[in-house]
């Protein structure tokens, strides 16, 4: 998975993260023309992208794990994992549909068709390929902001209570000068 998915993903997340937090906790039903219109966005966004490669990782792994087990059973085990993995990826579905549900709660069949519009237009589909760096970028500049202010911030203040500390001090005599 891309460093750009990944970010999208996560932002994605945190909005569907905080959007769950204030929906009802009960299931709902929804028209089928809701659901295409969170289906359609659910596609635009790639919002379940990043999971196309869970069931062939996890086979892979499996196929490695049971043959350091038995390496004497390597084509019984790569043919039977290959099985499996084909008769789950059915399954992929299922997350589909029920991403979709998570959509159409949170955003209206009007708010769907709008994120969808504009996550095919071209200039949504700038923002999920260039966003994840421009974001990175802002972070950076951010972060050089901050340490200046924090650097600024310190000097300054050091600067100003070392006035107020003279201002306050009694004035010290002036040495006396031998004659």
């Amino acid at each position: 998975m891309t460093l750009a998915k990944r970010a999208r993903l996560v932002a994605i997340g945190a909005v569907m993260g905080l959007a769950a937090l204030s929906l009802p906790s009960y299931t709902q039903e929804f028209s089928e023309e809701h659901l295409k219109a969170a289906r359609a966005t659910v596609s635009a966004l790639g919002a379940t992208d990043e999971f196309d490669n869970v069931l062939p990782i996890a086979a892979q792994q499996l196929k490695a794990e049971l043959i350091q087990q038995s390496p004497n059973l390597v084509n019984e085990i790569n043919s039977t994992v290959d099985a499996k993995a084909l008769e789950l990826a059915s399954r992929r579905a299922d997350l589909e549909k029920e991403v979709a549900s998570i959509y159409a709660q949170a955003f209206t069949i009007e708010e769907l068709n709008a994120i969808n519009t504009f996550y095919s237009s071209e200039a949504g589909k700038a923002l999920i390929a260039k966003g994840p760096l421009v974001s990175r970028e802002m972070l950076a500049a951010a972060e050089i902001w901050r340490n200046g202010i924090m650097r600024d911030l310190s000097s300054q203040v050091v600067e100003a209570i070392g006035a107020s500390l003279k201002a306050q001090a009694p004035a010290q005599p002036a040495p006396e000068q031998k004659k």
